[in-house]
């Protein structure tokens, strides 16, 4: 699969935010989608617009790429349980909007949706995003995809709610990993303050997103963990999680999200690499401390995200898909050393 558009609005996000007000105030229905396996921020962005639309008069359906079960520690966001199955997705929307997805690609089977879509509207803050929609609203300095939903509903005079303002907390803590990373500013506190006016349960929402997980998760995580190599000379740690980890653990795939961040705690790595086997694929989670760009190393490989955390697919055995990443890794520091 391809690019579909090549369309980046020529005034930047601001400009392409106008043009997506008036292509949705001038519709009756709008399809939503994320990225595959999504995440908090995904999640968020979507669900958050989901409602809006909802309670704004706006006829809405939303969904993501099989399988529509995610991680369990997303159990409590609202709207969770009014996405839709792909399978049931429109094949022709009028107005179809994607949220955090970087590429077509990551739409998977809901790529030929967006390709027939009269109008599409990207929605996204990762700098590698291909602009693919016939509208780009993609600011790779905001903190989350949840910081422009937030500025797309403001421009449509459509009002927050407690839902709403939750779904868009839980993007913006886990994009920033709780205030933690170096795309917390002033504003994402600002807008943090203003989310939880609404009476969020704060301390449940941070417990079940980041402190809860089941004790076999746990057994799978000391495995995971055993299994960590250091590599010293490109200052990197690795590790994977198979088929055969889940099965023998009871772990679903979708619960091992965030492992990647147990190993990126690894004070002596630069670079930590997670590779999770999926049914058909692999799919690599990266991350880097300083330094590395682990996002450019992911859209070598047809992924994409951010200069510290990114992520890509890769069809393949482990090894191979390690060798990969190594000969890539050693290209870039290459390249940072000219």
């Amino acid at each position: 699969m391809t690019t579909l558009r090549s369309n980046p609005s020529a005034g930047g996000w601001q400009d392409a935010l106008t043009q997506a007000v008036a292509v949705i105030q001038a519709t009756e229905s709008v399809a939503l989608a994320c990225h595959l396996s999504p995440d908090g921020d995904a999640l968020g962005s979507t669900l958050g617009f989901h409602l809006a639309a909802i309670n704004n008069g706006c006829h809405s359906v939303a969904s993501w790429p099989t399988p529509l079960a995610v991680p369990t520690n997303y159990r409590s966001l609202p709207a969770l349980g009014l996405a839709i199955d792909s399978s049931v997705f429109p094949l022709n929307p009028p107005v179809m909007l994607t949220f955090d997805c970087g590429s077509a690609d990551r739409l998977n089977e809901l790529h030929g949706a967006a390709s027939n879509a009269d109008h599409l509207i990207v929605v996204d803050h990762h700098a590698s995003n291909q602009r693919y929609g016939t509208i780009n609203i993609v600011d790779a300095t905001a903190a989350s995809t949840t910081v422009m939903v937030h500025r797309l509903l403001a421009a449509l005079g459509w009002p927050l709610t407690r839902d709403i303002a939750w779904c868009l907390y839980t993007g913006l803590i886990t994009d920033t990993g709780r205030f933690q990373f170096a795309a917390t500013t002033p504003s994402v506190f600002a807008l943090a303050e203003e989310l939880t006016t609404f009476d969020l349960p704060i301390a449940r929402i941070n417990r079940e997103l980041f402190d809860e997980h089941r004790f076999a998760y746990l057994k799978l995580a000391a495995r995971v963990l055993e299994r960590a190599e250091y590599d010293h000379s490109r200052s990197m740690l690795v590790s994977s999680v198979t088929q055969q980890d889940l099965a023998e653990f009871a772990v679903s795939y979708d619960e091992v999200e965030g492992l990647i961040e147990w190993l990126r705690t690894c004070i002596e790595a630069e670079i930590t690499v997670l590779i999770k086997e999926a049914a058909d694929s692999l799919h690599v989670s990266m991350r880097a401390k300083e330094s590395a760009n682990v996002g450019s190393i992911a859209t070598s490989f047809g992924g994409g995200g951010h200069r510290l955390a990114a992520g890509f697919s890769f069809h393949g055995s482990v090894e191979d898909a390690l060798s990969a990443i190594r000969a890539s890794v050693d290209h870039s520091l290459e390249a940072e050393a000219v």
